[in-house]
């Protein structure tokens, strides 16, 4: 089994005195592809936002390559977060720029030795590698959601990070732009070997690409379920059995 790139450990996600879950703990394994699932509200995105660096858990720790995320120096989590790879659930990219400036974005912050050529080669190379060659000079306006969801990620992964974080990427997107999203997961896994922590309540994405699944209870404001997504639906606990049959449930209910 490979080792864990990401650790979490007795933590607990909120804001202030909101605590959102509580006693979180799990691994992400190099290599991996690992969903964080739940019904809407119980919490998904909050973790994220601890994972990659954007707010201090209330408790517990993240841990990365063994090391306390939190523990560290401002300027050492910023100097981290390189290796880390993000795409937003809206895309996040700036629309009054073109693709290839906003893929140099993170380039430019993080490697700095590169001249202006090379950090659009490298922009170049990673639209490519999501299906968009020859759209450098294109803006985000002129996409379809799906081309603008690749593009989001061509920029997450312009540091070529360790730890790619997809916060609901198939949330807007008609059935088969997700479905090719999904193909995109897999290949990006299997090319470039980094883990993938997905946040999604997508079922077809969840049995498509996942290797592990953690499950997020809003009633409890823990995590009530850890395994592979055939592994829960045979033998999780119902609220997770219930979760993962719900394509099921709608498919009976429109049966003649």
């Amino acid at each position: 089994m490979s080792e864990a790139v990401l650790t979490v450990e007795k933590l607990s996600a909120g804001y202030g005195s909101l605590v959102v879950q509580r006693d979180l703990n799990f691994s992400v394994r190099r290599g991996e592809v690992f969903v964080v699932m739940g019904g809407s509200g119980c919490g998904k995105s909050t973790l994220l936002r601890h994972l990659i660096g954007l707010q201090a858990p209330l408790a517990g720790r993240v841990l990365f390559n063994g090391e306390d995320f939190w523990a560290r120096s401002e300027d050492s989590r910023t100097a981290l977060q390189q290796h880390f790879g993000v795409l937003y659930q809206n895309g996040a990219l700036w629309g009054a720029m073109t693709l290839r400036e906003n893929i140099c974005l993170p380039l430019a912050a993080y490697r700095r030795h590169l001249s202006s050529a090379e950090q659009h080669e490298l922009a170049a190379l990673k639209l490519a590698l999501v299906g968009l060659a020859g759209c450098d000079e294109l803006y985000p306006a002129q996409l379809s959601g799906g081309m603008r969801k690749r593009a989001a990620l061509a920029r997450a992964l312009a540091l070529d990070p360790q730890v790619l974080f997809l916060d609901e990427p198939s949330a807007g997107l008609d059935p088969l732009s997700s479905l090719a999203l999904d193909e995109l997961i897999l290949q990006l896994r299997d090319s470039l070997g980094s883990s993938i922590v997905l946040v999604t309540h997508e079922l077809p994405s969840i049995f498509a690409v996942a290797d592990t699944c953690l499950f997020l209870d809003s009633q409890s404001h823990t995590q009530i379920a850890l395994g592979s997504p055939r592994e829960l639906l045979e033998h999780g606990p119902q609220p997770v059995q219930r979760f993962l049959r719900r394509g099921e449930a709608a498919h009976s209910e429109e049966a003649p």
